[in-house]
């Protein structure tokens, strides 16, 4: 049965994972690399329960190089920027399915620590052109990888594939202050910036200083066994060493759950996550009572002064007070 991480407060700092890994992680987990006899594979779906969270929502006004960025906007001056990304059958994209202290095992990824800019948004190096965009209606939009995975004191790289400048700032929310931050000019070369975080801290956030919708969310992993759940929340984790572990899952603005299983040799086991949406809670900074769409809400209902999908009311208009 999964449980809530223990040490997790509802605050701007804690949103996003606190420091309940200090308690599972309280010695230094070194990991060596080697190859791994009878290894055995964990299967599964994480999937989200409830209405699924509304999409942050970004006037392109407020931000430079509008006329190339526009190409991910709704048509209608906005960013719409969808955190949860949910099928219907509720399987969850993005969220990170990841086992804890493991010392010996297969090696990294090569890329597990590069970053694309692409149309105003970091992606993942290894997330293909043809998971950037969905058609709905015949029309073309932008669906944002929102999540990557990195390891601590390591260089993290950006390589900017736009015709504009983007500036990377990436912060520790379990600490609250920001780490790194390196510009990246328009080069095909990569900028890169080296990421210290303290020990045991999971949890980073990446986001351009010059546009604020260009966001992307980083756990920290301390070995390589772990992966992002795909389109329709399923996921794969193979080569594990065989023994019990602790195995965790993640999305951002979400509270992580563990669940205890046992990996046998030369086997599979099938293991399932839900996470309730009424249990996520963004930061202060991130509450946007005027630029939100709530769950139901039809994507052309006016906003003053807007008309298009994705035009929401300002119930609480600052003219009205």
């Amino acid at each position: 049965m999964s449980q809530p991480v223990p040490g997790y407060a509802h605050n701007m700092v804690a949103v996003v994972a606190a420091t309940v890994f200090t308690l599972m992680a309280s010695a230094a987990w070194s990991y060596d690399m080697a190859d791994v006899e009878n290894g055995g594979t964990i299967t599964g779906t994480v999937t989200l329960r409830g209405e699924v969270p509304e999409p942050r929502v970004f006037p392109m006004v407020l931000y430079p190089f509008g006329d190339f960025c526009k190409r991910i906007s709704d048509g209608a001056g906005h960013v719409v920027l969808k955190e949860f990304n949910v099928d219907q059958t509720g399987g969850l994209q993005d969220a990170v399915v990841a086992v804890l202290n493991v010392k010996r095992g297969k090696a990294f990824r090569y890329r597990d620590t590069e970053l694309l800019t692409v149309n105003c948004m970091f992606h993942p190096a290894d997330v293909p052109e043809s998971e950037q965009f969905e058609l709905h209606d015949g029309q073309l939009t932008h669906v944002h990888p929102l999540v990557t995975v990195m390891r601590n004191e390591s260089l993290l790289s950006v390589t900017n594939k736009d015709p504009i400048m983007h500036a990377a700032q990436v912060y520790q929310p379990e600490k609250g202050n920001r780490v790194l931050s390196f510009p990246i000019p328009v080069s095909y070369k990569p900028h890169s910036g080296f990421v210290a975080l303290e020990k045991n801290k999971r949890i980073v956030q990446i986001i351009c200083g010059m546009h604020e919708y260009m966001q992307s969310w980083a756990w920290v992993a301390d070995n390589p066994y772990f992966v992002k759940t795909h389109r329709g929340g399923g996921f794969t984790i193979d080569d594990v060493p065989p023994g019990t572990y602790q195995v965790a899952v993640w999305h951002p603005h979400m509270q992580p759950l563990i669940k205890e299983m046992t990996v046998p040799a030369n086997g599979t086991v099938a293991l399932n996550f839900e996470l309730d949406a009424s249990q996520v809670i963004r930061p202060v900074y991130e509450t946007q009572a005027q630029f939100r769409i709530p769950p139901g809400r039809g994507p052309a209902v006016d906003i003053e002064g807007c008309e298009g999908p994705y035009c929401v009311r300002r119930e609480h208009s600052h003219q009205s007070q």
